[in-house]
């Protein structure tokens, strides 16, 4: 028996198209959810977190004297990865030190390690950043105060 692809195929297409669209919808209700999640994991390491407050209030610092500095796109760039670098390893901390509290609730010498190396993970970089930071923005700052003392 033959089959008239004409008649079959547009069948097949609206039937998929259909499909598509219901997971397209869910997989866009999917997508957003995950953003919930994400800022989920933010706020709650914003309330409990006092190194992630102290990282977020530095790096807003950071940004109001890199405006007043005028920085160029390209040592805003680094100065956003630095950011981005250091929050988001103060999070996976915050993360691990709650997967290892739940995995060795009393004390156990392995679960510090894992601790001790995911917050010297965290000062590793915000060292780096302070550097970066002082090597971007240091120069700038001195001639504005070098500037603003010799008009006295």
């Amino acid at each position: 028996m033959k089959v008239d692809r004409r008649t079959v195929e547009p069948l097949q297409t609206a039937s998929e198209e259909r499909s598509s669209s219901l997971s397209s919808q869910s997989s866009l209700v999917s997508f957003l959810r995950s953003f919930r999640w994400a800022f989920e994991g933010l706020g709650h390491a914003w309330r409990t977190q006092r190194n992630f407050r102290i990282h977020c209030v530095i790096s807003s610092a950071v940004v109001v004297v890199g405006l007043w500095l005028g920085l160029p796109a390209a040592q805003w760039a680094t100065i956003v990865v630095c950011i981005g670098l250091v929050l988001a390893a103060e999070l996976l901390n915050t993360a691990l030190e709650a997967i290892v509290d739940l995995v060795s609730p009393t004390h156990h010498p392995l679960a510090k390690i894992a601790k001790d190396g995911a917050a010297a993970a965290v000062l590793c970089l915000a060292l780096a950043s302070v550097v970066v930071g002082l090597l971007l923005l240091g120069p700038p700052i001195l001639t504005r105060v070098t500037y603003f003392v010799s008009q006295r």
